[in-house]
């Protein structure tokens, strides 16, 4: 099969947002996927995972959601980058999160052609792909390693964490699907068996995958002190083929 040629641009979303899009440049997309990263903004690795997406065929849209403090932050994964980046996430509240996420949503079907729309998220990212979750109509949304989901933690669960309000998920979401290394430090392996047990309760239609002896980040490539190859490559196929059950025409 020939390799899918994209394009990418900076978008407006409307009302001051911005996003990362990256869509094939020859062909119709074949469905939209709204994309979150780290807490590292919008930073060379997610425009790469928005590209792997374009290439598969998918508009892949990939919200700024720090423009209100500063415009296209993106940061690398030294320690200035980690403090920026922690900074920024403390700052982020859940509705203006969730303006801009419905937003990204609202544009993303624009690009979508005949296909549905889809969230994927990884880590902070992860968290507000959960949080849409309960918030939009998704047909898909793909959760890897996004930690205070249940217990909370940070101000953007605040006041409820998102799964705890799952009944709201079954309600919006077709399917979710979550990815997590039974080593992660950012939510506990019991925390992670409790979402699952909440989600059930909830009637929401889901799928949890667990790599024993994986810690966090184990997708992100670009951090080899994290990145797992065996999980990644399990991971990703795993979302390319709910992706294309689910949000492809």
């Amino acid at each position: 099969m020939a390799e899918v040629a994209v394009e990418s641009r900076w978008v407006g979303l409307g009302g001051g947002p911005e996003a990362y899009l990256a869509a094939p440049a020859e062909q119709a997309a074949r469905g939209a996927v709204v994309v979150a990263g780290e807490f590292f903004g919008v930073n060379r690795h997610l425009r790469e995972i928005c590209g792997r997406l374009a290439r598969e065929g998918y508009a892949a849209l990939a919200p700024d959601f720090y423009w209100r403090d500063t415009r296209r932050a993106g940061f690398g994964y030294d320690e200035e980058g980690r403090t920026e980046g922690r900074r920024l996430m403390t700052a982020l509240r859940r509705e203006e999160v969730l303006a801009d996420l419905t937003a990204a949503r609202r544009v993303a079907e624009e690009c979508a052609g005949t296909g549905g729309v889809g969230m994927l998220g990884f880590s902070l990212g992860g968290h507000i792909a959960v949080l849409g979750a309960g918030e939009l109509p998704f047909d898909l949304v793909v959760s890897y390693y996004g930690g205070w989901l249940l217990d909370g933690g940070i101000p953007l669960a605040e006041p409820v964490a998102p799964v705890a309000r799952a009944e709201r998920i079954a309600e919006h979401t077709g399917f979710l699907l979550g990815f997590f290394g039974a080593d992660d430090f950012v939510m506990p392996l019991d925390e992670w068996h409790r979402v699952g047990e909440r989600l059930r309760a909830a009637g929401v239609a889901h799928e949890q995958v667990t790599y024993e002896g994986v810690g966090h980040g184990f997708f992100n490539d670009a951090r080899p002190e994290t990145f797992d190859e065996k999980a990644a490559a399990d991971a990703w196929r795993r979302t390319l083929d709910e992706l294309a059950a689910r949000v492809r025409p």
